[in-house]
């Protein structure tokens, strides 16, 4: 099928013009475009559906994918920290999706320097990304493709954005082989995110708590998964990283949780994992509270950073 080409200057539907290309995926493009029916150059991302694929099979997963990805956004409209889906539409044999523009940067150019963040910092990233990822799930939808790429944090505000929802899977929907007549699923996901059961076409909401602990284990150690660089036990296949982390045992014992090899294992959800890191940091906050009524008075105590003795924690640029 000859695909139409975007560029900057195409207008869509009468309405959105592209103004730049932002990426590309296995089978879409996306786009940033602006919305010329309302006021102020409102920015907005098309993606469109890749329609040159030459295997009429792959086509029709794509499109397939396509459309699961606008009922997501549009059942999960209603949370702040997901993309908005504005419209989806067919416009001479192309298919798009129009989404709400979050302005920032992703989580990969934060950790790519390699640079190993505080224990303190990635409790409070991993507590974002599973606040999000308990609403997703409570959804019965599996995100499927949780990455530093798939997360933006907003310029603004410094919010925690998941983007990205072409790889979702409906928790009770099952798609079936019309010659086996057996349910199967489609394996997306990307490797160092993507446990084995997800591997072998079984995804859990487990597997995107994996993902998360992977993404945890990234910003602790600068190792990134994506390219091999964190190991595996060789008789376990459980991953190896403590000896490249500067963590407690109690965020560790959660991480190890979340990344076990074993999904039965893990936390179930992303619910689970939540209270446990709630859980930690209330025991903290607790255990803070206790020290500063008994050293009121002292220069500098535990909580105090930028005090005398506590300098500041590192931030990400």
């Amino acid at each position: 099928m000859d695909a139409i080409s975007l560029s900057s200057g195409n207008k869509l539907a009468g309405r959105y013009r592209v103004l730049d290309k932002l990426g590309e995926g296995s089978f879409a493009e996306t786009f940033l475009s602006e919305d010329e029916h309302l006021p102020d150059a409102y920015r907005c991302v098309i993606k469109k559906l890749k329609t040159e694929v030459e295997e009429e099979a792959k086509l029709k997963i794509a499109k397939r994918l396509f459309d699961e990805e606008a009922r997501t956004l549009h059942q999960l409209g209603s949370n702040p920290n997901i993309p908005q889906l504005l419209a989806h539409f067919e416009e001479d044999g192309e298919f798009y999706l129009v989404e709400e523009y979050v302005e920032g940067i992703s989580l990969y150019q934060e950790l790519s320097t390699g640079q190993r963040w505080s224990e303190s910092y990635v409790i409070k990233l991993v507590k974002d990304l599973l606040d999000v990822l308990k609403f997703v799930h409570q959804k019965q939808v599996i995100h499927r493709d949780i990455k530093p790429s798939n997360i933006i944090r907003r310029e603004k505000d410094g919010q925690i954005f998941l983007i990205d929802f072409g790889a979702v899977k409906q928790v009770t929907s099952q798609v079936t082989d019309e010659n086996t007549m057996a349910p199967h699923t489609v394996i997306v996901g990307t490797p160092g995110y993507m446990p084995g059961e997800q591997l072998r076409g079984s995804p859990r909401m487990s597997s995107d708590v994996f993902a998360v602990g992977m993404i945890a284990i990234y910003a602790l150690t600068g190792l990134n998964p994506a390219l091999g660089q964190v190991p595996e036990d060789e008789q376990t296949a459980e991953i190896i990283w403590r000896d490249r982390a500067s963590v407690s045992p109690e965020f560790a014992a959660i991480i190890d949780k979340m990344v076990a090899y074993d999904f039965r294992q893990r936390y179930p959800s992303a619910q689970e994992a939540s209270d446990a890191i709630q859980a930690l940091t209330s025991h903290r906050q607790a255990e803070d509270g206790a020290t500063v009524l008994s050293d009121r008075g002292n220069v500098g105590f535990p909580g105090d950073r930028g005090s005398v003795g506590f300098p500041a924690e590192p931030v990400p640029r």
